[in-house]
């Protein structure tokens, strides 16, 4: 067993401990190691949910006959990387590993110098050479041979590599910046509903064999009222995709949630892995759907609080695609069975890692759809989340780190997606219980990045920095304000700046984090409107940014009563319904929005602003115009 890897906070790495090859964790010490022995370091990155990872490792790491081990151990240091609690690492060898190959997706194999520098990278490599992919062992010799006979060629692709990716981290500041008008917003969305795959709904090529993502951040953008309004022939490819996933196999139709990708163009033969990433957000996507889809929220609810939520409170990462099936692993056997099917089978294992940004995606999903839906258990599995991850997953300085597994820390810092992430599912923790401490938290989260940044017109960072090893060797991702699966750290960070604003963090119309969020989506904006696809998070900022807000709060002892019901019913961007004394705890803490409110002759009160006005306060839930 290795030591290494065994006390990991990776299931992932944990799952390799036994493995014949002498792993290291992702770290410095690797590359002392490697530079010690003047060898090369493959670095191996994946995560536990991952169907080609698992196979990769049983074909070439796990057995020792195979001899690929002694070749590794022989050659190199090997590194182990679960992507998941080193999002930074797989981000810059995925940027450094598309100059060797189109076909990105892990595991992804990365050969790098001791000092750091990517010079060749792959994908999946079988144990023999199959459709015109080299057997992992030829591609061992092959590096070796090139290391040792024609260092001089390698030592030039990892600079000419190396500097590639700092030109395009420069050139993201050389834009011209300003923040997008609503008409550029419509326009990109119509960009990207041009994109629809017109006969299965989603986007892409309905002849295309590639696979189908559901890009839950496009859908997030489609869904603003900036394009329901302006554009509502884009917005309807957003409904569309949904209905189409929802009634295909991509939709676990006894447990609810979706798995991770389909792999043909009608959604059918899915590839059975179910992230929290994915279902947080197509929550959202669900709930703002038109027309509704109660039974997709109530779904997507029930898998994360029954299959992710782990004993301590946080949601685990991922679901599995394989399990045991009469003695034998099985791809996706599980989910081809009905509930009674079901019944007798040990379910896929979970990814117990509790990732602090997801964490804060689920929160704030789970908080608005507890909110609009009654379900005040709902809100409740988000508020055991947050404390869960309020306390496992930050330092004794406050800071935050990546990922915990059985509430041990990992040594991961966190990221600034997890800031931004976990601020705004904070944010809308706090609006939905109406405790304003979670908004004290959002806030001093979203502060402590700002402040950690270069200068006013940087991207802001984590305080402390990113990864340490990443720094000294200087490699970094390009554009870090595109999406992947998720809202990156600059427009998670934006929405977060946004959503205090809307609380009154700021006083006024205007102040620090509107300017925040302003500054940064115009950043990156000639980016996210020439490519809409990947900045829906960022675009969704922009448009929410575009139009004048509605803030609704309630104040009422009775936090069931029926001016409260009706106000949670009405789409404004803020419904906060609060008792008189956590009004005042708002008021106190900064929260400029609460100021003033209270109850009227002793009756609940609503009280409705719009365009930066309040109306008269009201106590007839008639009176309150949807």
């Amino acid at each position: 067993m290795n030591p290494r890897l065994a006390d990991a906070t990776s299931p992932y790495l944990r799952a390799h401990a036994g493995n014949p090859v002498a792993w290291y964790p992702w770290g410095e010490e690797a590359f002392a190691e490697a530079r010690r022995r003047d060898v090369p370091v493959m670095v191996s990155i994946g995560y536990s949910t991952c169907h080609w990872c698992h196979v990769m490792a049983r074909e070439s790491f796990e057995d020792a006959a195979t001899a690929t081990a002694a070749d590794l151990d022989a050659g190199f240091v090997a590194v182990k990387v679960d992507r998941e609690e080193h999002p930074e690492v797989d981000a810059a060898y995925m940027a450094a590993a598309s100059a060797f190959t189109p076909n990105l997706g892990w595991p992804l194999t990365v050969f790098v110098t001791p000092e750091g520098r990517p010079f060749y990278a792959g994908t999946y490599f079988p144990p023999t050479p199959r459709a015109g992919i080299p057997a992992f062992r030829q591609v061992l010799a092959a590096v070796t041979e090139a290391w040792t006979e024609r260092r001089g060629e390698i030592d030039q692709t990892a600079d000419a590599i190396a500097d590639a990716l700092a030109q395009a981290r420069s050139a993201v500041g050389e834009r011209p910046r300003r923040t997008p008008d609503r008409g550029e917003l419509q326009g990109a969305a119509r960009a990207l509903a041009a994109r629809e795959d017109p006969r299965h709904g989603g986007f892409g090529d309905p002849a295309a064999p590639a696979p189908k993502f559901p890009i839950a951040t496009a859908l997030r953008f489609l869904q603003t009222p900036v394009v329901r309004e302006g554009a509502p022939e884009a917005s309807a490819v957003a409904d569309r995709a949904l209905t189409a996933m929802a009634d295909s196999p991509l939709r676990d139709p006894v447990e609810g949630g979706f798995f991770r990708y389909a792999t043909r163009p009608d959604w059918t033969v899915p590839h059975y892995e179910r992230m929290l990433t994915d279902n947080a957000q197509l929550l959202d996507v669900a709930l703002d759907a038109t027309p509704p889809r109660p039974d997709v929220v109530r779904g997507i609810a029930a898998f994360l609080i029954d299959v992710l939520q782990q004993p301590g409170g946080g949601f685990g990462a991922a679901q599995d695609s394989e399990s045991w099936i009469d003695g034998a692993r099985s791809e996706g056997g599980y989910y081809g069975r009905d509930a009674g099917g079901r019944a007798g089978l040990e379910p896929p294992a979970v990814d117990g890692k509790v990732v602090t940004g997801w964490n804060g995606l689920a929160i704030g999903a789970l908080a608005r759809a507890g909110t609009r839906f009654g379900e005040p258990a709902w809100i409740e599995a988000a508020r055991w989340a947050a404390d869960a991850v309020l306390q496992a997953n930050v330092t004794a300085d406050g800071r935050l780190v990546r990922a915990s597994l059985d509430e041990v820390a990992s040594r991961s810092p966190g990221t600034p997606a997890d800031y931004g992430q976990l601020a705004g599912g904070l944010a809308a923790l706090a609006v939905a219980t109406g405790e304003v401490a979670y908004a004290v938290r959002a806030r001093e989260l979203v502060d402590a990045c700002f402040a950690a940044a270069a200068d006013a017109d940087a991207d802001p960072v984590t305080p402390g920095g990113g990864d340490p090893v990443l720094a000294q060797q200087g490699i970094g991702a390009p554009d870090a304000a595109s999406d992947g699966d998720e809202p990156s750290g600059p427009a998670a960070l934006a929405a977060a700046a946004a959503a205090l604003w809307l609380l009154g963090a700021d006083d006024g119309a205007d102040g620090a984090y509107r300017e925040r969020a302003e500054a940064l989506v115009a950043r990156h904006a000639p980016a996210a409107l020439a490519q809409p696809i990947a900045y829906g998070a960022l675009l969704r900022v922009a448009a929410a940014l575009a139009v004048a807000p509605r803030q609704i709060v309630v104040v009422t002892p009775d936090t069931e009563a029926d001016i409260a019901t009706a106000a949670r019913g009405i789409p404004a961007d803020v419904v906060a319904v609060v008792t008189p004394e956590q009004a005042h705890a708002w008021v106190t803490a900064g929260f400029g929005l609460f100021a003033d409110k209270g109850l009227r002759e002793g009756r609940p009160t609503a009280y409705d602003c719009r365009d930066f006005a309040c109306r008269l306060p009201v106590t007839d839930p008639a009176d309150l115009v949807p």
